[in-house]
Protein backbone atom coordinates (compact mmCIF):
# COMPACT_ATOMS: atom_id res chain seq x y z
CA UNK A 1 0.00 0.00 0.00
CA UNK A 2 2.61 2.70 0.73
CA UNK A 3 4.84 2.04 -2.64
CA UNK A 4 1.06 2.30 -4.10
CA UNK A 5 1.07 5.98 -1.89
CA UNK A 6 3.92 6.66 -3.55
CA UNK A 7 3.08 5.87 -7.20
CA UNK A 8 0.09 8.37 -6.40
CA UNK A 9 1.46 11.00 -5.33
CA UNK A 10 4.20 11.34 -8.12
CA UNK A 11 1.45 10.66 -10.83
CA UNK A 12 -1.74 12.23 -9.67
CA UNK A 13 0.11 15.24 -7.28
CA UNK A 14 3.25 15.99 -9.08
CA UNK A 15 5.38 15.79 -5.56
CA UNK A 16 8.68 14.06 -5.68
CA UNK A 17 9.28 10.40 -4.09
CA UNK A 18 11.21 13.01 -1.23
CA UNK A 19 8.59 14.68 -0.96
CA UNK A 20 6.28 11.85 -0.27
CA UNK A 21 7.91 9.21 1.23
CA UNK A 22 6.89 10.82 5.17
CA UNK A 23 3.49 10.61 4.41
CA UNK A 24 3.25 7.61 2.43
CA UNK A 25 5.32 5.15 4.67
CA UNK A 26 4.07 6.70 8.19
CA UNK A 27 2.78 3.78 8.95
CA UNK A 28 5.74 1.78 8.05
CA UNK A 29 7.59 1.16 11.60
CA UNK A 30 10.93 -0.92 9.93
CA UNK A 31 13.19 1.11 8.13
CA UNK A 32 13.83 -1.81 5.78
CA UNK A 33 10.20 -1.93 4.71
CA UNK A 34 9.99 1.84 3.79
CA UNK A 35 13.49 1.21 1.89
CA UNK A 36 11.52 -1.27 0.04
CA UNK A 37 8.63 0.54 -0.90
CA UNK A 38 10.92 3.25 -2.16
CA UNK A 39 12.50 1.23 -4.23
CA UNK A 40 9.23 -0.54 -5.79
CA UNK A 41 7.91 2.86 -6.67
CA UNK A 42 11.45 4.17 -8.33
CA UNK A 43 11.37 1.29 -10.33
CA UNK A 44 7.93 1.56 -11.10
CA UNK A 45 8.70 4.91 -12.73
CA UNK A 46 11.92 3.90 -14.46
CA UNK A 47 10.29 0.98 -16.38
CA UNK A 48 6.76 2.37 -16.71
CA UNK A 49 6.45 2.45 -20.30
CA UNK A 50 8.17 -1.41 -20.77
CA UNK A 51 5.15 -2.42 -17.85
CA UNK A 52 2.78 -1.03 -19.81
CA UNK A 53 3.34 -2.49 -23.09
CA UNK A 54 3.47 -6.09 -20.84
CA UNK A 55 0.03 -5.21 -19.53
CA UNK A 56 -1.50 -3.99 -22.68
CA UNK A 57 -0.46 -7.09 -24.34
CA UNK A 58 -2.44 -9.02 -22.08
CA UNK A 59 -5.83 -6.83 -22.09
CA UNK A 60 -8.99 -6.82 -24.78
CA UNK A 61 -9.72 -2.66 -23.57
CA UNK A 62 -7.07 -1.26 -22.27
CA UNK A 63 -6.49 -0.14 -19.13
CA UNK A 64 -7.26 3.68 -18.34
CA UNK A 65 -3.70 4.98 -17.43
CA UNK A 66 -4.89 6.33 -13.87
CA UNK A 67 -6.66 3.04 -13.25
CA UNK A 68 -5.88 1.65 -9.96
CA UNK A 69 -5.67 -2.26 -11.95
CA UNK A 70 -2.77 -1.28 -13.99
CA UNK A 71 -0.78 0.61 -10.67
CA UNK A 72 -1.41 -2.61 -8.68
CA UNK A 73 0.03 -4.80 -12.43
CA UNK A 74 2.69 -2.43 -12.38
CA UNK A 75 3.90 -3.27 -8.78
CA UNK A 76 3.24 -6.98 -9.20
CA UNK A 77 5.43 -6.84 -12.14
CA UNK A 78 8.10 -4.79 -11.16
CA UNK A 79 9.06 -6.95 -8.25
CA UNK A 80 9.06 -10.24 -10.45
CA UNK A 81 10.84 -8.81 -13.53
CA UNK A 82 12.99 -6.28 -11.60
CA UNK A 83 13.55 -6.76 -8.20
CA UNK A 84 13.14 -11.04 -8.41
CA UNK A 85 10.59 -11.06 -6.11
CA UNK A 86 9.04 -14.64 -6.26
CA UNK A 87 5.46 -14.80 -8.42
CA UNK A 88 3.30 -15.39 -5.45
CA UNK A 89 4.50 -13.16 -3.37
CA UNK A 90 4.92 -10.27 -5.61
CA UNK A 91 0.90 -10.93 -6.45
CA UNK A 92 -0.38 -11.36 -3.21
CA UNK A 93 0.87 -7.69 -2.44
CA UNK A 94 -0.55 -6.32 -5.17
CA UNK A 95 -4.59 -8.14 -4.67
CA UNK A 96 -5.05 -6.47 -1.61
CA UNK A 97 -4.64 -3.26 -3.60
CA UNK A 98 -7.96 -3.65 -5.68
CA UNK A 99 -11.14 -4.69 -4.83
CA UNK A 100 -14.10 -6.91 -6.58
CA UNK A 101 -13.93 -7.00 -10.47
CA UNK A 102 -10.64 -5.24 -10.49
CA UNK A 103 -9.15 -8.48 -8.13
CA UNK A 104 -10.11 -10.76 -10.79
CA UNK A 105 -8.53 -8.94 -13.64
CA UNK A 106 -5.57 -7.84 -12.03
CA UNK A 107 -5.34 -11.65 -11.26
CA UNK A 108 -6.30 -12.70 -14.42
CA UNK A 109 -3.52 -10.33 -16.19
CA UNK A 110 -0.81 -10.57 -13.99
CA UNK A 111 -1.08 -14.53 -14.63
CA UNK A 112 -0.91 -13.96 -19.30
CA UNK A 113 1.85 -12.16 -18.62
CA UNK A 114 3.91 -14.43 -16.67
CA UNK A 115 2.87 -16.64 -18.89
CA UNK A 116 4.12 -14.55 -21.92
CA UNK A 117 7.52 -14.27 -19.52
CA UNK A 118 7.79 -18.02 -18.64
CA UNK A 119 7.67 -19.44 -22.32
CA UNK A 120 10.01 -15.90 -23.89
CA UNK A 121 7.56 -14.32 -25.54
CA UNK A 122 7.34 -11.54 -23.33
CA UNK A 123 10.53 -10.00 -21.24
CA UNK A 124 11.63 -6.36 -20.64
CA UNK A 125 13.88 -4.57 -23.02
CA UNK A 126 17.62 -4.02 -22.22
CA UNK A 127 16.79 -1.15 -20.78
CA UNK A 128 14.19 1.50 -19.60
CA UNK A 129 12.92 4.10 -21.47
CA UNK A 130 12.67 8.13 -20.70
CA UNK A 131 9.02 8.99 -20.63
CA UNK A 132 7.91 10.11 -24.00
CA UNK A 133 7.66 14.05 -23.45
CA UNK A 134 11.25 14.43 -22.03
CA UNK A 135 13.09 12.15 -24.35
CA UNK A 136 11.58 14.05 -27.31
CA UNK A 137 12.45 17.25 -25.41
CA UNK A 138 16.48 15.79 -25.08
CA UNK A 139 16.54 14.65 -28.74
CA UNK A 140 16.00 18.13 -29.72
CA UNK A 141 18.07 19.75 -27.10
CA UNK A 142 20.92 17.36 -27.33
CA UNK A 143 20.89 14.79 -30.33
CA UNK A 144 19.34 11.46 -30.47
CA UNK A 145 23.01 10.03 -29.42
CA UNK A 146 22.59 11.29 -25.87
CA UNK A 147 19.09 10.80 -25.40
CA UNK A 148 19.53 7.05 -26.27
CA UNK A 149 22.39 7.48 -23.61
CA UNK A 150 20.20 8.79 -21.09
CA UNK A 151 18.01 5.82 -21.66
CA UNK A 152 21.44 3.42 -20.58
CA UNK A 153 22.22 5.76 -18.03
CA UNK A 154 19.04 5.50 -15.99
CA UNK A 155 19.54 1.88 -16.21
CA UNK A 156 22.66 1.53 -14.48
CA UNK A 157 22.84 1.79 -10.42
CA UNK A 158 24.32 5.30 -9.51
CA UNK A 159 28.08 5.11 -8.14
CA UNK A 160 29.10 6.29 -5.12
CA UNK A 161 30.99 9.53 -5.33
CA UNK A 162 33.01 11.02 -2.63
CA UNK A 163 34.29 14.27 -1.75
CA UNK A 164 37.04 14.75 0.70
CA UNK A 165 38.20 17.27 3.40
CA UNK A 166 41.83 16.94 2.40
CA UNK A 167 44.00 15.11 -0.05
CA UNK A 168 44.06 11.83 2.44
CA UNK A 169 41.55 9.41 1.16
CA UNK A 170 42.70 6.80 4.20
CA UNK A 171 42.31 3.63 3.31
CA UNK A 172 39.74 3.38 1.05
CA UNK A 173 40.03 2.46 -2.72
CA UNK A 174 38.48 3.43 -5.84
CA UNK A 175 38.94 5.56 -9.07
CA UNK A 176 39.83 9.67 -8.59
CA UNK A 177 38.29 11.88 -11.39
CA UNK A 178 39.28 14.95 -9.58
CA UNK A 179 41.42 16.65 -6.55
CA UNK A 180 39.92 15.12 -3.21
CA UNK A 181 37.56 12.99 -5.04
CA UNK A 182 36.70 9.17 -4.90
CA UNK A 183 34.03 6.99 -6.65
CA UNK A 184 33.18 4.00 -5.28
CA UNK A 185 31.78 0.87 -8.05
CA UNK A 186 29.45 -0.62 -6.80
CA UNK A 187 28.44 1.75 -4.20
CA UNK A 188 28.80 0.33 -0.44
CA UNK A 189 26.63 2.12 2.70
CA UNK A 190 28.11 5.08 3.35
CA UNK A 191 28.28 5.15 7.00
CA UNK A 192 30.13 1.87 7.01
CA UNK A 193 33.51 3.21 5.13
CA UNK A 194 36.48 4.00 7.22
CA UNK A 195 36.95 7.94 7.44
CA UNK A 196 32.75 8.30 7.54
CA UNK A 197 32.87 8.82 11.59
CA UNK A 198 35.89 11.02 11.41
CA UNK A 199 34.01 13.42 9.32
CA UNK A 200 36.87 12.61 6.09
CA UNK A 201 34.26 12.71 3.27
CA UNK A 202 30.43 13.43 2.29
CA UNK A 203 28.63 12.33 -0.41
CA UNK A 204 28.27 14.08 -3.58
CA UNK A 205 28.10 13.45 -7.42
CA UNK A 206 31.60 14.64 -8.81
CA UNK A 207 29.21 17.02 -11.35
CA UNK A 208 27.99 18.72 -8.30
CA UNK A 209 31.18 19.64 -6.89
CA UNK A 210 32.21 21.36 -9.94
CA UNK A 211 30.65 24.65 -8.86
CA UNK A 212 32.68 24.85 -5.64
CA UNK A 213 35.68 24.08 -7.59
CA UNK A 214 35.30 26.74 -9.78
CA UNK A 215 35.93 29.07 -6.88
CA UNK A 216 39.32 27.33 -6.22
CA UNK A 217 41.25 28.45 -3.02
CA UNK A 218 39.51 30.71 -0.30
CA UNK A 219 42.29 31.90 1.64
CA UNK A 220 40.20 33.46 4.10
CA UNK A 221 37.98 35.46 1.58
CA UNK A 222 34.10 35.54 1.84
CA UNK A 223 31.71 33.56 0.21
CA UNK A 224 27.68 33.18 0.28
CA UNK A 225 26.64 29.80 -0.41
CA UNK A 226 23.04 30.27 -1.37
CA UNK A 227 19.97 27.79 -1.64
CA UNK A 228 22.79 25.38 -0.22
CA UNK A 229 21.40 22.28 1.18
CA UNK A 230 21.85 19.73 1.46
CA UNK A 231 25.51 21.23 2.01
CA UNK A 232 28.09 19.34 -0.02
CA UNK A 233 29.02 22.76 -1.58
CA UNK A 234 28.81 24.61 1.43
CA UNK A 235 31.48 21.55 3.12
CA UNK A 236 34.19 22.39 0.08
CA UNK A 237 33.87 25.40 0.10
CA UNK A 238 34.74 25.98 4.10
CA UNK A 239 37.54 22.77 3.60
CA UNK A 240 39.20 25.03 0.84
CA UNK A 241 39.60 27.99 3.05
CA UNK A 242 36.81 30.65 2.48
CA UNK A 243 34.94 32.41 4.71
CA UNK A 244 31.68 30.77 4.36
CA UNK A 245 27.81 31.87 5.31
CA UNK A 246 25.47 29.40 3.67
CA UNK A 247 22.32 30.12 3.41
CA UNK A 248 18.77 27.97 2.50
CA UNK A 249 15.18 28.83 3.43
CA UNK A 250 14.30 25.00 4.73
CA UNK A 251 14.97 24.14 7.91
CA UNK A 252 14.32 20.61 7.40
CA UNK A 253 16.73 20.51 4.54
CA UNK A 254 19.35 21.87 6.98
CA UNK A 255 18.78 19.39 9.59
CA UNK A 256 21.21 16.58 7.73
CA UNK A 257 23.28 19.70 7.05
CA UNK A 258 23.84 20.41 10.19
CA UNK A 259 24.60 16.77 10.74
CA UNK A 260 27.67 16.71 8.77
CA UNK A 261 29.31 19.62 9.85
CA UNK A 262 28.93 18.59 13.21
CA UNK A 263 30.85 15.46 11.51
CA UNK A 264 33.27 17.23 9.63
CA UNK A 265 33.98 19.99 11.81
CA UNK A 266 33.46 22.46 9.88
CA UNK A 267 32.84 25.95 10.36
CA UNK A 268 30.34 27.40 8.45
CA UNK A 269 27.72 30.39 9.00
CA UNK A 270 24.41 29.34 8.16
CA UNK A 271 21.29 30.92 7.72
CA UNK A 272 17.96 29.79 7.31
CA UNK A 273 16.19 32.66 5.03
CA UNK A 274 14.03 33.72 2.45
CA UNK A 275 16.58 34.50 -0.38
CA UNK A 276 13.90 37.02 -2.17
CA UNK A 277 13.92 39.32 1.16
CA UNK A 278 17.38 38.44 2.66
CA UNK A 279 20.05 40.28 1.59
CA UNK A 280 23.96 40.17 3.08
CA UNK A 281 25.35 43.68 5.03
CA UNK A 282 27.70 44.45 2.66
CA UNK A 283 29.15 42.56 -0.89
CA UNK A 284 31.52 39.56 -0.78
CA UNK A 285 34.19 37.67 -3.04
CA UNK A 286 32.16 34.99 -4.33
CA UNK A 287 28.61 33.96 -4.50
CA UNK A 288 27.36 30.27 -5.58
CA UNK A 289 23.72 30.21 -6.22
CA UNK A 290 22.93 26.48 -6.75
CA UNK A 291 19.34 27.67 -8.19
CA UNK A 292 16.07 25.98 -7.21
CA UNK A 293 15.44 24.20 -11.00
CA UNK A 294 13.30 21.08 -12.52
CA UNK A 295 16.23 18.81 -11.50
CA UNK A 296 15.76 16.58 -14.31
CA UNK A 297 19.69 16.31 -14.39
CA UNK A 298 19.52 13.79 -11.34
CA UNK A 299 17.27 11.37 -12.93
CA UNK A 300 19.20 8.45 -12.71
CA UNK A 301 18.83 8.72 -8.63
CA UNK A 302 15.63 9.90 -9.06
CA UNK A 303 13.27 8.93 -11.38
CA UNK A 304 9.96 10.59 -10.53
CA UNK A 305 11.92 13.85 -11.40
CA UNK A 306 10.60 12.48 -15.03
CA UNK A 307 7.02 12.11 -14.32
CA UNK A 308 6.51 15.43 -12.53
CA UNK A 309 8.30 18.14 -14.63
CA UNK A 310 7.09 19.31 -17.93
CA UNK A 311 7.28 22.61 -20.18
CA UNK A 312 5.11 24.22 -17.53
CA UNK A 313 7.49 23.41 -14.80
CA UNK A 314 10.29 24.53 -16.82
CA UNK A 315 9.26 27.62 -17.41
CA UNK A 316 8.14 28.24 -13.73
CA UNK A 317 11.67 27.34 -12.46
CA UNK A 318 13.28 29.43 -15.13
CA UNK A 319 11.24 32.67 -13.90
CA UNK A 320 12.27 31.99 -10.53
CA UNK A 321 16.21 31.38 -11.43
CA UNK A 322 16.24 34.85 -13.47
CA UNK A 323 14.58 36.94 -10.72
CA UNK A 324 17.47 34.99 -8.12
CA UNK A 325 19.77 36.06 -10.65
CA UNK A 326 19.30 39.56 -11.17
CA UNK A 327 18.61 39.75 -7.49
CA UNK A 328 21.90 38.22 -5.94
CA UNK A 329 24.27 40.25 -8.99
CA UNK A 330 25.02 43.31 -6.51
CA UNK A 331 25.89 40.72 -3.82
CA UNK A 332 29.20 41.01 -5.64
CA UNK A 333 32.34 42.84 -4.99
CA UNK A 334 33.77 44.30 -8.43
CA UNK A 335 35.54 41.48 -9.44
CA UNK A 336 34.44 39.42 -7.51
CA UNK A 337 33.33 36.22 -9.29
CA UNK A 338 29.69 34.54 -9.77
CA UNK A 339 29.11 30.76 -9.57
CA UNK A 340 25.36 29.79 -11.47
CA UNK A 341 24.49 26.21 -11.43
CA UNK A 342 21.53 24.23 -12.00
CA UNK A 343 21.27 20.16 -11.85
CA UNK A 344 19.38 20.84 -15.27
CA UNK A 345 18.96 19.28 -18.43
CA UNK A 346 17.17 21.75 -19.87
CA UNK A 347 18.87 24.97 -21.75
CA UNK A 348 15.59 27.49 -20.39
CA UNK A 349 17.71 26.93 -17.17
CA UNK A 350 20.71 26.92 -18.27
CA UNK A 351 22.48 28.43 -21.38
CA UNK A 352 19.39 30.72 -22.18
CA UNK A 353 19.63 31.90 -18.51
CA UNK A 354 23.03 33.19 -18.34
CA UNK A 355 22.44 34.59 -21.66
CA UNK A 356 20.02 36.63 -20.33
CA UNK A 357 21.74 37.37 -17.47
CA UNK A 358 24.60 38.99 -19.46
CA UNK A 359 22.35 40.89 -21.83
CA UNK A 360 20.79 42.96 -19.23
CA UNK A 361 23.71 43.44 -16.90
CA UNK A 362 26.88 44.80 -18.84
CA UNK A 363 28.78 44.51 -15.56
CA UNK A 364 29.19 40.85 -15.78
CA UNK A 365 31.49 38.87 -17.94
CA UNK A 366 32.02 34.95 -18.46
CA UNK A 367 35.18 33.98 -16.77
CA UNK A 368 36.11 30.93 -18.96
CA UNK A 369 36.76 27.38 -17.22
CA UNK A 370 40.06 25.67 -18.04
CA UNK A 371 40.27 22.34 -18.67
CA UNK A 372 42.97 21.89 -15.79
CA UNK A 373 39.96 23.16 -13.40
CA UNK A 374 37.85 20.15 -14.59
CA UNK A 375 37.59 16.59 -13.36
CA UNK A 376 38.73 13.88 -15.75
CA UNK A 377 36.37 13.41 -19.01
CA UNK A 378 34.05 16.59 -18.42
CA UNK A 379 35.26 19.18 -20.82
CA UNK A 380 34.60 23.42 -20.89
CA UNK A 381 31.70 24.24 -23.43
CA UNK A 382 33.41 27.12 -26.31
CA UNK A 383 32.09 29.95 -24.36
CA UNK A 384 34.01 28.78 -21.35
CA UNK A 385 30.80 27.29 -19.30
CA UNK A 386 30.11 23.28 -18.36
CA UNK A 387 27.53 20.90 -19.54
CA UNK A 388 27.52 18.17 -18.36
CA UNK A 389 25.15 15.46 -20.06
CA UNK A 390 23.88 11.72 -19.64
CA UNK A 391 26.68 10.49 -22.75
CA UNK A 392 29.60 11.63 -20.38
CA UNK A 393 31.80 9.36 -18.23
CA UNK A 394 29.58 6.41 -19.24
CA UNK A 395 32.32 4.08 -19.04
CA UNK A 396 32.60 4.95 -15.33
CA UNK A 397 29.58 5.03 -14.29
CA UNK A 398 28.11 8.07 -15.83
CA UNK A 399 27.03 11.36 -13.93
CA UNK A 400 24.52 13.79 -13.06
CA UNK A 401 22.96 16.20 -15.84
CA UNK A 402 24.27 20.12 -14.45
CA UNK A 403 24.91 23.62 -16.19
CA UNK A 404 27.68 25.83 -14.21
CA UNK A 405 28.82 29.03 -15.67
CA UNK A 406 31.82 30.93 -13.89
CA UNK A 407 31.12 34.86 -13.77
CA UNK A 408 33.08 37.53 -12.98
CA UNK A 409 32.20 41.23 -12.00
CA UNK A 410 33.82 43.87 -14.05
CA UNK A 411 35.65 47.10 -12.14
Amino acid sequence: MSALRLLDAVCRRGETLDQAMPGATAKLSNPSDKSLAHNIAANVLRWMSALDDMIDSATRNRLADDAKARMALRIALVQVLVLETPQHAAISTALPLVHGGPRRLVHGVFSTVMRGVDSGQLKLPDYPEIPGETLDRWTHHWGEEVAEKANRAWFKHAPLDLSFKDQNVGELEGQSLANKHLRLIPASPVTELPGFEEGAFWVQDIAASIPARLLGEGEGRAVLDLCAAPGGKTMQLASAGWKTISLDNSEKRMERFRDNLARTKLDVEIVIADLLKWEPSEPVDAVLLDAPCSATGIFRRHPDVLHCIGSRQIADRAEIQKTLLNRIGPWVKPKGLLVYAVCSLEPEEGEEQIEQFLENNDQFEIAPVAQSELPDGIAPTQNGCIRTLPDMLAEQGHLDGFFIARLRRKD
